[in-house]
C-alpha cells in the first residue's frame, strides 16, 4: 500500500509541472518557477520603427527575449501606463523628462534602467555658415514650450553666444539671460514649424525628430549642435519602468540589446547618425 502512495504522489507532481508548463512557465535551475512572457516596450513616433526592429531581431531571439511594441502618441499617458503595469518598459523621454515626471507623480514613480541617446538639438541658418558670421540684432527662433525653450537657450551659450544666470533651470526662459552681447532677439515659434521658418529668419533652433521631418540632418546641416558631455546629459534618452521594476534582469537585457553593434548599425544606417548612441552607465546622469 505505501509503495502504490508514493507511485502516485510522483504521479501528481508530474501532473502539475506539465500543467505548469501549458500555462507558460518553465522550472528554473534553482528548483523554482520563472514566468517566459514577452515584455511590453511602449514607447513614440520614430522609436516605434526601432524598437520593431529589435523586437524581430536574432539578437533578441539569442537572449531569449520576446518584445511587444506598443506605439503611444501622448507622453504623459505612456508613463502612466508604465508605472501601473500595462506596459512593461518605455523607450522615448529624456533623463530631465524622467525627473520632472517622477517630481509631478509621487505616487507613480518610474526609474532609469539605462541610457541610449542623444538626438542632438541643433541651430539650423539658411543666411549664415557658422556662429562667427551671426551679426548683431539677428533673429533667434525658439520653441514656445518651456523644456525646449530651455534647452535651446543652453545650447546658444554652449555656443558662446550668451550667457545665462546661475541657477538657470530645465524650464527657465529668455528672462534668465545675463548676458547677451550679439543683441539677439527671440522669436517664438511652435517646435514642429522650425523648418518651415528657416528661410524667413536669421537662426532656427531644432530638435532631432523635427529636424528630420524637414529632411535636415542635424551634423551636417546645422551650424552648431550639442554634444555628448556633461552639458547636455539631461537631454539623454533613457529606458525607463516602474520603480518597483528597477531590478528586474529580464528588463535590463533591454539595454544590452539596444546597444548591441548590430543594431546600432542599423539605427545609425536608418536615422543618420542622428541618433547618436550613448552607453553610458545611470552614475553618468546622476552625479
Amino acid at each position: 500500500m505505501m509503495r502504490k502512495k508514493k507511485h502516485t504522489g510522483w504521479w501528481i507532481v508530474g501532473i502539475v509541472v506539465v500543467i505548469l508548463v501549458a500555462a507558460g512557465l518553465s522550472v528554473g535551475a534553482n528548483g523554482g518557477f520563472t514566468r517566459n512572457d514577452e515584455i511590453t516596450v511602449g514607447t513614440i513616433g520614430p522609436d516605434v520603427q526601432v524598437w520593431q526592429h529589435i523586437a524581430n531581431s536574432k539578437q533578441a531571439k539569442s537572449e531569449g527575449l520576446k518584445i511587444k511594441v506598443k506605439s503611444f502618441t501622448d507622453p504623459v499617458a505612456l508613463n502612466r501606463a508604465t508605472a501601473s503595469g500595462e506596459i512593461d518598459v518605455n523607450a522615448f523621454q529624456s533623463w530631465s523628462y524622467l525627473q520632472a515626471y517622477n517630481k509631478e507623480n509621487r505616487k507613480a514613480q518610474l526609474a532609469a534602467m539605462g541610457t541610449t541617446y542623444l538626438e542632438p538639438m541643433g541651430l539650423y541658418s539658411d543666411k549664415y555658415k557658422s556662429v562667427k558670421d551671426i551679426p548683431d540684432g539677428a533673429t533667434v527662433a525658439i520653441a514656445n514650450n518651456p523644456a525646449n525653450t530651455a534647452r535651446g537657450l543652453l545650447l546658444l551659450q554652449s555656443a558662446g553666444l550668451i550667457k545665462l544666470k546661475p541657477g538657470f533651470g530645465a524650464t527657465s526662459g529668455t528672462n534668465e539671460i545675463a548676458a547677451n552681447p550679439k543683441n539677439l532677439q527671440f522669436k517664438e515659434i511652435d517646435d514642429t514649424t522650425g523648418p518651415r521658418v528657416l528661410k524667413s529668419t536669421d537662426l532656427v533652433l531644432i530638435g532631432n525628430t523635427i529636424a528630420l521631418t524637414g529632411h535636415l540632418n542635424v551634423l551636417k546641416d546645422s551650424i552648431y549642435h550639442e554634444k555628448v558631455d556633461q552639458s547636455t546629459k539631461d537631454n539623454i534618452n533613457v529606458l525607463a519602468t516602474a520603480k518597483k521594476n528597477r531590478d528586474n534582469k529580464e528588463y535590463k537585457k533591454l539595454v544590452k540589446l539596444y546597444h548591441n553593434k548590430q543594431i546600432q548599425q542599423w539605427i545609425a544606417k536608418k536615422y543618420q547618425g542622428t541618433k547618436v548612441n550613448v552607453d553610458k552607465p545611470l552614475n553618468y546622469l546622476e552625479n
